[in-house]
């Protein structure tokens, strides 16, 4: 059973609605007893970082999620929720991520081709380095929109893509998985992925 972390943001329904498609019982809550009854966690997140930080504080989940991974139980973070893994982000700002994952969040602009759009949009292929989750999805196409990016992932580093630069689209630790795409809108390759984060 999964448990889709609501605390605020997030394409919670489609992604929910994307378990059911593979066959799976997934569920939204934003109550850390019900979500503690998973047996895998999702992360989910859109929007900009301090605003999202700030809404899992203050709902308390931040010290759940920590608590969750620190037990073994598989989290994924998708999007702006993966971003959160990390020790910070310098979007607008310096904000405090989760601190799960080794590297920061940086934006884009700056550090690609000018004349290339900000933010990263549509489907892009994955560079596959290492993991469980991605092994066999080299060379395939998902779906992303970010104007931000994580880096100094150390050995996290599962898969990038190529925008000018590569750019982490997944990162796997343990327990602990993220992508920078969106699964729940990869057409069968996302679904795969969501399907094989269910078997692990």
């Amino acid at each position: 059973m999964v448990g889709i972390i609501d605390y605020g943001v997030g394409n919670l329904f489609s992604l929910q609605s994307s378990f059911k498609a593979i066959g799976e019982n997934a569920f939204v809550s934003g109550n850390a007893e019900e979500l503690e009854k998973a047996d895998r966690l999702v992360l989910p997140g859109v929007g900009a970082f301090e605003d999202a930080a700030n809404k899992l504080r203050a709902s308390g989940l931040d010290s759940f999620v920590r608590d969750q991974a620190a037990a073994g139980k598989p989290l994924l973070g998708i999007c702006l929720g993966m971003q959160m893994l990390f020790e910070k982000s310098f979007e607008y700002g310096e904000h405090e991520g989760l601190g799960l994952l080794k590297g920061q969040v940086v934006p884009m602009a700056g550090k690609i081709n000018p004349e290339l759009k900000i933010p990263h949009m549509g489907w892009n292929a994955l560079k596959v380095k290492q993991g469980r989750l991605l092994g066999d999805v080299d060379g395939q196409y998902v779906y992303f929109v970010h104007s931000f990016f994580a880096e100094g992932c150390g050995d996290s580093l599962s898969a990038v893509t190529e925008y000018d630069i590569p750019i982490t689209a997944a990162v796997e630790k343990g327990n602990i998985f993220g992508c920078q795409f969106h699964p729940e809108k990869s057409g069968n390759i996302g679904l795969s992925l969501l399907r094989k984060f269910c078997e692990l």
